[in-house]
C-alpha cells in the first residue's frame, strides 16, 4: 500500500501557473505508475496524467499535453503536476492516485489504480 498526501493548491487566477505536489509513502516501489486524476464538481474522476515510475515515461489524457506536465523525483518520492495557463474550467480537485501491486500498464480508467490520496483542490478565478 502506497501512502498518497497531494499540496500545492488554492485560488489562482486564469492564466497562472500552478504545480502540485504529492508525496508518497509505503511500498512506492511496488508501483508502475502513479498518475494525477481531477474531478470537477458533479463530473467523474478523469485522468490527467500519469508517469512511470522507474523509467519516468509520460501519458496524458485527451487535451491534456498542452497545458500539464507530469513528473517525478525518485529520491524524494514525490509526484508532480504542473499546469499552466489556467482557465476557470480546470477547476477541480486534483487526485493524485498510485497503480496497484502486478498492474504492469497505464490505464485511463481509475481502474488498476489502488491507492489514492484525499485531494487537493485547485480554484482557477477569471
Amino acid at each position: 500500500q502506497v501512502h498518497l498526501v497531494e499540496s500545492g493548491g488554492g485560488a489562482v487566477h486564469s492564466g497562472d501557473s500552478l504545480t502540485l505536489s504529492c508525496a508518497a509513502s509505503g511500498r512506492t516501489n511496488d508501483s508502475y505508475a502513479m498518475a494525477w486524476f481531477r474531478q470537477l464538481l458533479g463530473k467523474e474522476r478523469e485522468f490527467v496524467a500519469a508517469i512511470t515510475w522507474r523509467g519516468g515515461a509520460t501519458y496524458y489524457g485527451n487535451g491534456m499535453e498542452d497545458r500539464f506536465t507530469i513528473s517525478r523525483d525518485k529520491d524524494r518520492s514525490t509526484l508532480y503536476l504542473q499546469v499552466n495557463s489556467l482557465k476557470p474550467e480546470d477547476t477541480a480537485t486534483y487526485y493524485c492516485a498510485a497503480t496497484s501491486p502486478g498492474i504492469g500498464a497505464v490505464s485511463a480508467s481509475t481502474v488498476g489504480f489502488g491507492s489514492w490520496g484525499r485531494g487537493t483542490q485547485v480554484t482557477v478565478i477569471s
